[in-house]
C-alpha cells in the first residue's frame, strides 16, 4: 500500500475550563494523586454561545467526556517516564500531554448544567484549557474488565 497524503487538520474550541489549578504543576498526576483527590476536585466548563444549543439534553447524563487541547504543551516526544516509574514507555502508552497532536480527554461528573456553564467534578485540567468537544459517558463507553500495567508501589491511582 503506499503513503498516504497527509491532509492538515484544524479545530475551533467550543468553550472553556475554569479550574482552580492555574498551572500543570499545580495539579498532581492520577498516578501519585491521594485516592478519591481528583474526584473532589470542581470546576466549569463554559460553552461558547454559537454551540450553547448543543448541550440541550445533555444534563440527563451523570458523566460527560471532555476532549480538550493540552494548550500549554510544548513540543513532543515519543517515549516518556510515567510518574513513579522508572523505565520509559511509548508516547500513546501514557497519559502525557507531550503528543504528536496535543489533544486529551478526560470523563468528568457533570454536577448541573445553568444556560453555558456545566458544573463539573472530577476535574483533572487547569484553567484556560480550550474545550474541543464534549460526549456523554454511556453505558456503552463502560468497560468492565480491563488490562493495564501493574501500578507501582506507593501509588495512589484509583482502579
Amino acid at each position: 500500500m503506499g503513503r498516504m497524503k497527509k491532509t492538515p487538520v484544524s479545530f475551533r474550541p467550543i468553550g472553556v475550563v475554569r479550574s482552580p489549578y492555574k498551572n500543570p504543576k499545580d495539579l498532581p498526576p492520577p498516578a501519585v494523586a491521594p485516592r478519591g483527590y481528583l474526584g473532589r476536585i470542581k470546576g466549569t466548563i463554559i460553552i461558547d454561545e454559537p454551540f450553547v444549543r448543543g448541550l440541550d439534553g445533555l444534563d440527563k447524563f451523570s458523566h460527560i467526556i471532555v476532549i480538550f487541547a493540552f494548550h500549554r504543551a510544548e513540543g513532543f516526544k515519543l517515549e516518556t517516564v510515567p510518574p513513579l516509574e522508572t523505565r520509559p514507555r511509548g508516547i500513546f502508552a501514557t497519559r502525557s500531554p507531550h503528543r504528536p497532536n496535543a489533544v486529551g480527554m478526560s470523563v468528568v461528573r457533570l454536577l448541573a448544567r445553568r444556560g453555558p456553564v456545566l458544573e463539573v467534578s472530577g476535574l483533572d485540567l487547569i484553567d484556560g484549557t480550550p474545550v474541543l468537544d464534549i460526549k456523554p459517558y454511556t453505558g456503552r463507553d463502560r468497560i468492565s474488565r480491563i488490562r493495564t500495567p501493574p501500578r507501582p508501589r506507593g501509588s495512589g491511582a484509583q482502579s
